[in-house]
């Protein structure tokens, strides 16, 4: 099973690396289904993986000279102090079982591998249907308010489930700022390394496999670096589509068991 996992662990590095994002999304189910982490623990993990992953492929892009750090720190910073949050106060505290309408209950456990699910539909969603702006970027203004909002609540979201966030950062990023589709992509993944490393800290003083972890994340990294060899002989349209697919598949896949089996 580790082999796999690590195969696995090398087609998320590879993800990141043609598309800027997505790939992240799998380590969780990585996680559980193969190596039979619970969803608390592999969350906790997957921020490690995740952080260090996306640090590594945008530790190009930060002597940038088209980097906008300001508003990349608006947005990076109240969402580090939610996954902080999220990881130290709300996940310790849902109920190991949570009530639906009296007549439904979930564990825990489900539950989150649920969110998860939902999450990775939209991600599906964002890939198959390629997110454009409908309006002329050249009269956005960046609103710094909404920015620190959603930059918490993604942030939330990613304590929550160990999830990148890129397909949700993004189109904030574009809806609320003035940055370009390459400005947004090349934000997110610092973005993401900044809140999911600093986020981890949080789960310093829990049970973490170390020896996993880092062979895990080595063949992520290596993955991005096989990834970044290859991107220029890709298909992109097609392997977007095929990757959105693949995500709209295994939510479902998540969805059936643990609701339905």
């Amino acid at each position: 099973m580790l082999f796999i996992a690590y195969l696995l662990a090398l087609i998320v590095g590879i993800t990141l690396a043609l598309l800027g994002s997505g790939g992240s999304i799998l380590t969780v189910p990585i996680l559980v289904y193969i190596l039979d982490f619970n969803p608390v623990s592999a969350t906790a993990h997957s921020l490690f993986i995740v952080g260090m992953s996306s640090l590594f492929g945008a530790q190009r892009l930060f002597n940038s000279y088209n980097i906008n750090y300001k508003i990349t720190l608006y947005f990076a910073i109240p969402s580090l102090i939610g996954v902080f949050v999220s990881r130290k106060w709300i996940l310790p505290n849902i109920p190991e079982f949570i009530h639906f309408f009296h007549f439904y209950k979930i564990q825990k456990d489900d539950f989150i591998l649920v969110f998860l699910a939902f999450l990775m539909l939209l991600a599906s969603f964002s890939i198959l249907f390629s997110f454009k702006p409908i309006f002329n970027k050249k009269h956005t203004n960046n609103n710094f308010i909404l920015i620190l909002i959603d930059g918490y609540i993604v942030g939330i979201i990613t304590g929550l489930v160990g999830a990148g966030g890129g397909f949700l950062i993004i189109p904030a990023l574009l809806y609320l700022t003035n940055f370009s589709m390459k400005e947004a992509v090349k934000a997110s993944l610092l973005i993401i390394s900044i809140k999911s490393i600093f986020g981890f800290t949080a789960e310093l003083n829990n049970s973490i496999n170390w020896s996993l972890l880092l062979f895990f994340t080595a063949f992520s990294i290596f993955g991005i670096l096989i990834g970044s060899y290859f991107v220029k002989f890709i298909n992109e349209p097609i392997l977007k589509k095929s990757f959105g697919i693949f995500i709209l598949m295994m939510s479902l896949f998540i969805l059936l068991k643990e609701i339905f089996i």
